[in-house]
């Protein structure tokens, strides 16, 4: 078998790539800049550009499956430019392998796999959200993904499986969410956020990076979530995070006002509440290597203090 990959250097993407290749299963892979282009026996890098449609067709040449993880990351200050450029860039992408299958014989290609996300499900302090609920936030965030979803599902006027998995707090130490949440608290000025109360439906890289190769291998379709079987509150991953790195929590609660003025409408990253079910992908099959936030936060820090040795 071979992957098609976008998305492939990122953070996820690496991950998903060390996977498959410790299955010996060769990875295609598009990047936007031609110095990340390399070949080896199972690896080989193709250049894309999709805000213009441009793309090296040969990226296909013996692909069974696509992986699609690109777009713009979330984190960052959501001045209009750079909605523009989160929504732009995943549509983009999409768009550009949508448009390229129909040039090509799409037969060979039997299912494809992309990231969304759990911002969709609206905020809600309750609620236990599942693959089955429609309702959608009316946030950015929501309706950016209700976009991006849609633009997946263009991909069934082909014959090939489509699986969407909305993917939480994506915890690892070398980039992402994880890493922005520990720095106050290594700094001793962490602290929950708001009321506290609010929903953090959470994953191991390791365990997001198998559930899409099993996903891939078993070819299931449909909408998955990529979460972890247990979600905490803000305060409970704080506290969590605080003990594992042996920081005391001394600050009072960070009021919503103080978030909104620092990271303006990014700030709803932080305050919206998401409970969500992994139910769905467990019934599948699928078994986490790390169901709960203290085992999953120690392994990544313990990991990266032998890496550093």
């Amino acid at each position: 078998m071979k992957v098609l990959i976008t998305g492939a250097t990122g953070l996820v993407g690496q991950a998903v790539t060390r996977v498959l290749q410790a299955k010996g299963i060769a990875v295609n892979y598009l990047t936007t800049r031609k110095e990340k282009i390399t070949t080896s026996e199972k690896w080989q890098g193709f250049y894309w550009n999709p805000s213009i449609g441009e793309i090296d067709m040969n990226c296909f040449h013996g692909v069974q499956a696509i992986i699609n993880l690109a777009g713009a990351g979330i984190a960052k200050r959501w001045t209009k430019a750079y909605k523009k450029e989160i929504l732009q860039s995943r549509l983009q992408s999409l768009q550009t392998l949508h448009t390229t299958l129909q040039k090509i014989d799409p037969s060979a290609i039997q299912s494809l796999i992309s990231a969304s996300a759990i911002g969709r499900y609206p905020s809600s302090f309750s609620c236990l959200y599942n693959e089955t609920e429609t309702a959608v936030d009316t946030s950015f965030l929501g309706t950016a993904v209700q976009q991006w979803e849609a633009q997946i599902d263009t991909f069934k006027t082909f014959d090939i499986k489509i699986a969407k998995v909305r993917i939480g707090i994506v915890l690892a130490t070398q980039g992402g969410a994880l890493p922005k949440i520990a720095t106050p608290i290594k700094n001793y000025v962490g602290a929950p956020i708001a009321s506290g109360k609010q929903w953090q439906s959470w994953i191991h890289i390791d365990d997001l990076a198998q559930m899409l190769v099993f996903i891939l291998e078993k070819q299931l379709q449909g909408i998955f979530n990529g979460v972890a079987p247990n979600p905490v509150t803000n305060t409970k991953m704080t506290k969590t995070l605080a003990k594992i790195l042996c920081k005391p929590l001394w600050l009072p609660h960070i009021p919503k006002w103080i978030l909104r003025a620092m990271l303006g409408e990014m700030s709803y990253l932080l305050l919206a509440s998401h409970r969500v079910s992994s139910k769905k992908i467990e019934a599948h099959g699928f078994q986490f290597q790390y169901d709960n936030l203290y085992k999953a936060l120690e392994q990544l820090y313990n990991s990266q203090k032998n890496y550093s040795k």
